[in-house]
């Protein structure tokens, strides 16, 4: 990657910084019928899914909702219990590779989630004060993929979409920014996080 002409550096958060255990759960309730890529394609279009996460709906009538779409064998409350706790921890040097980003660069964070994961990624995991900017999905109404998410990102930050790097580990996800113009990344690691951002010229090396 050649050094790009940006002014914002957006993360995803699950998976990206955080590690995530839901869906190697998701798998085992659904008897390993899916692949993970073909489980993350069936979340992304579930319609209650898309509810919950752009805060239409509350977290009982979700997991009853997603429950029967899939046909979990779990009820309710075990199914709750379970998705609560898929945020797992913050992957090991994430916290460091974001603070050594330029302060030149507006650093953000878009991700789908909702009222039982933001709270722990922004304060049980200390993401909050890491970023000058959070767009969480079940506070704006909008979810990624959908275009008019990165639209409102852009406007928000009063920048051009070709002005935002965005590190994301969903091939939908980085397709649908790239095809607004964002300069998007699929990434995996932190590893992967770092290598971008060091080619992109965005990390002070004495941090």
């Amino acid at each position: 990657m050649r050094r790009l002409p940006i002014r914002i550096i957006l993360f995803d958060v699950g998976g990206v910084l955080i590690e995530l255990t839901g869906v190697p759960t998701l798998l085992a309730w659904l008897g390993n019928r899916l692949t993970p890529e073909e489980l993350w394609r069936v979340w992304l279009s579930s319609s209650v899914v898309r509810a919950f996460e752009t805060g239409r709906v509350g977290p009982d009538i979700f997991a009853d909702q997603l429950i029967a779409e899939l046909g979990l064998p779990v009820g309710r409350q075990e199914f709750l219990a379970a998705f609560t706790a898929w945020p797992k921890r913050v992957f090991p040097g994430a916290v460091d590779v974001v603070r050594r980003i330029s302060p030149q660069y507006v650093r953000a964070t878009l991700c789908n989630t909702n009222v039982l994961h933001w709270p722990r990624f922004v304060e049980e995991m200390g993401l909050g004060n890491l970023f000058e900017h959070h767009f969480a999905s079940h506070l704006m109404g909008k979810l990624k993929p959908d275009r008019e998410v990165f639209e409102h990102v852009a406007a928000a930050l009063a920048c051009e979409p070709s002005a935002i790097l965005f590190l994301d580990d969903q091939p939908l996800n980085v397709e649908a920014a790239q095809s607004l113009g964002l300069q998007a990344v699929c990434v995996r690691s932190v590893q992967e996080v770092e290598r971008v951002l060091t080619e992109a010229g965005a990390l002070m090396l004495n941090a």
